[in-house]
C-alpha cells in the first residue's frame, strides 16, 4: 500500500510541474508586445476612461508611449485603427482617413481577411458610438507625426503642405472644443505644430499663434501647455537670433515649476544660450548644468544631449576653465565633439595658429550649431594663455618675439594685448616701451618666483613647522619614574588587605574594630 501511495504522489507532482510549465508558457505568450493597432485601441480606451473619471493620469500614461509608438505606425496601421475605433457613418472617420490618402487594393483585401478571421473575438466590441473628441485629436497627433516622418527635411513639399493644413485645422478644432481634459494632448500637439512650421521654413509665421495660445494657457493655469508654448516661443526667437525678445519673454513670464523634466531641460538650455550671448557665462554655466541633469538619458535623446554639451564646453572655455577630458570620451559625444576637442587643445596650449586652423576647418559645424560667434570670442583667451606661458618661461622678452610666437599681426597689437593682460592681472610684469620688451620679473632683474622675499617667506614657514613639531614632541613626554609611585601604592594596599584577612580568620578583630558597615 505504501508503494502505491508513493507512486500516486509522484504522478501528482509530475502533473503539477507540467501544469506550471504550461501556465508559464502561456504567460510568456501573453507577454509578447502588442501590435501597434492594439496599442492604439488600448490608448483610446485609456483616454475615454480619463475623460469619464476626470483623471488626467490615464492620458499621461498614453502620452508616455507616444515616442515609441510613432516609430511603428504607418498608413495601414492608422487606417486599421481608425476603422476599428470609429463607427461606419462617422464624419470624423472620413476626415481622418482623408489625411492618409487612398488605400492600395492589396492591403484592403488583406485587411478584409484579417478582420473576418478576427470577428469571433471582436463581435461584441464593434464601435457603435462616437468616441470622445480627445480620441479624435489623439489620432490627428499620430497622423501629423506620421506625415512629418515621411518628409525628408523639407524635400517632400506635398507632405509638408498636408501636415501644415492638418496642424492648422486641429488647432482651430481645439480652440472650438475648449475642453480641459484635452490639455495634456494639446501640450504634445504644439510640439508637432512647431516642427511642421520649422521644416517648412516658416517658423516665424507660427509665432502669433503660439503667443495667443500661451496667454490662454496662462489664464487657465494649464501648466503643461504653458511650459510647452514657452519653449516653442524661445526656440522660435533663437532660431532667428532674436535674443533680446527671448530675454524679454523670459523676464515677463514665469515658467511653471510643475512642468516635466524634458520641458525644464529645454527651458534651461534656452536660458543658457541667451545668457552666453549676453556675456553672463556663470549663469549660463549653471543653467546648462541643470539642463544636463534634467535631460533624458543620452541613448534616448542623443541630439539634445550633444547640443547641450557643445554649448557647455564653449561656456566653460569662456569662463577660463578647461572641460573634463571624460566628456569627450563618452560614446554618444565622442564623434559630435571632435571639433570642440581640437578647440579645447588649442586654448589649453595657447596656440593661436592652431586655434585659427581649427576654427576655419570646422566653421561649417560651428555655424550649424550656432556656436561660431561664441568660439570666436575665445581668441582673447588663447592669447592670454600664450602670454601666461611666455611670462613663466622668460624673464625678459621682446614684443617682436611675442608677435612671432603668438602669430600676431604687429608689435602694436602685442603691446596692447600684453598691457591689457598686465592690467587684468593675468601676468605680473611691466612693459618697457622705449626698449620694446616685456619684463616678467621683480626688482633686481631676478626671475619671478625666486628672490630674497620668497626666501624669507619660505624661511618663516619652515621655522613655524619646526616649532610646531618640537612643541608636539614636548607635549607627548611623561615624567620619569612616575609609574613607580602608583606601583608602590598598589603593593601597599594589597599587603594591608592580606593582613586584614588573616586577622579576620584568626578572630583577633571585633565588630567594633571592623565597623558596622563592614
Amino acid at each position: 500500500m505504501t508503494d502505491v501511495e508513493m507512486k500516486d504522489k509522484k504522478e501528482e507532482d509530475k502533473k503539477k510541474t507540467e501544469e506550471t510549465k504550461d501556465e508559464k508558457d502561456k504567460e510568456e505568450v501573453k507577454r509578447e508586445p502588442p501590435t501597434p493597432v492594439a496599442e492604439i485601441k488600448a490608448n483610446v480606451g485609456h483616454i475615454e476612461r480619463a475623460v469619464s473619471t476626470i483623471e488626467p493620469r490615464f492620458t499621461l500614461r498614453v502620452l508616455r508611449t507616444l515616442n515609441t509608438l510613432r516609430k511603428r505606425i504607418d498608413d495601414a496601421v492608422l487606417r486599421e485603427a481608425i476603422e476599428e475605433v470609429f463607427p461606419k457613418d462617422s464624419q470624423n472617420k472620413t476626415s481622418l482617413l482623408g489625411w492618409l490618402g487612398p488605400a492600395p487594393p492589396s492591403s484592403t483585401q488583406a485587411m478584409d481577411v484579417d478582420t473576418s478571421a478576427s470577428t469571433p473575438a471582436t463581435k461584441g466590441s464593434t464601435p457603435t458610438s462616437e468616441p470622445v473628441p480627445e480620441a479624435d485629436v489623439y489620432f490627428r497627433l499620430l497622423i501629423l507625426h506620421h506625415l512629418l516622418k515621411q518628409t525628408n527635411s523639407g524635400a517632400d513639399k506635398d507632405k509638408l503642405s498636408k501636415a501644415r493644413e492638418l496642424a492648422q485645422e486641429t488647432v482651430q478644432k481645439m480652440h472650438a472644443l475648449n475642453r480641459r481634459s484635452m490639455d495634456p494632448i494639446a501640450a504634445k500637439f504644439w510640439f508637432a505644430v512647431e516642427r511642421t512650421y520649422e521644416l517648412s521654413g516658416d517658423l516665424a509665421e507660427a509665432r502669433p499663434m503660439f503667443l495667443s495660445a500661451q496667454r490662454t494657457a496662462a489664464l487657465r493655469h494649464d501648466d503643461d501647455t504653458q511650459a510647452s508654448l514657452i519653449n516653442r516661443l524661445l526656440r522660435s526667437y533663437l532660431a532667428y537670433s532674436l535674443y533680446d525678445q527671448a530675454d524679454k519673454l523670459v523676464s515677463k513670464t514665469t515658467f511653471p515649476a510643475s512642468a516635466g523634466n524634458p520641458q525644464l531641460a529645454r527651458y534651461h538650455y534656452y536660458i543658457g544660450r541667451i545668457k552666453a550671448v549676453q556675456l553672463n557665462y556663470s549663469d549660463a554655466h549653471t543653467n546648462l548644468q541643470q539642463s544636463i541633469r534634467r535631460a533624458p538619458p543620452a541613448k534616448v535623446a542623443p541630439g539634445f544631449y550633444q547640443a547641450v554639451h557643445k554649448l557647455f564646453v564653449v561656456v566653460e572655455l569662456l569662463m577660463g576653465d578647461i572641460p573634463d577630458r571624460s566628456i569627450f570620451r563618452h560614446p554618444v559625444l565622442e564623434k559630435a565633439l571632435l571639433g570642440y576637442f581640437e578647440i579645447v587643445k588649442a586654448v589649453r596650449t595657447g596656440s593661436l595658429s592652431q586655434f585659427q586652423q581649427t576654427l576655419s576647418k570646422h566653421a561649417a559645424l560651428f555655424q550649424a550649431d550656432k556656436t561660431h560667434t561664441l568660439i570666436t570670442r575665445l581668441r582673447q583667451n588663447v592669447i592670454k594663455t600664450g602670454i601666461r606661458r611666455l611670462s613663466l618661461a622668460y624673464s625678459l622678452i621682446s614684443l617682436k618675439d611675442i608677435c612671432v610666437k603668438l602669430h600676431l599681426d604687429s608689435e602694436e597689437d602685442a603691446e596692447y594685448i600684453v598691457g591689457k593682460a598686465i592690467r587684468d592681472g593675468v601676468i605680473e610684469g611691466k612693459l618697457v616701451h622705449e626698449k620694446g620688451w616685456m619684463e616678467c620679473s621683480g626688482a633686481g632683474g631676478t626671475k619671478r618666483g625666486y628672490g630674497p622675499e620668497v626666501a624669507d617667506v619660505f624661511g618663516r614657514r619652515i621655522g613655524y613647522c619646526l616649532e610646531l613639531h618640537n612643541e608636539s614632541v614636548k607635549a607627548m613626554r611623561y615624567p620619569l619614574n612616575a609609574h613607580r609611585k602608583e606601583l608602590a601604592d598598589a603593593a601597599g594596599a594589597r599587603e594591608r588587605e592580606k593582613e586584614l584577612v588573616k586577622e579576620i580568620q584568626e578572630g583577633d578583630l571585633d565588630d567594633e574594630d571592623i565597623g558596622g558597615d563592614f
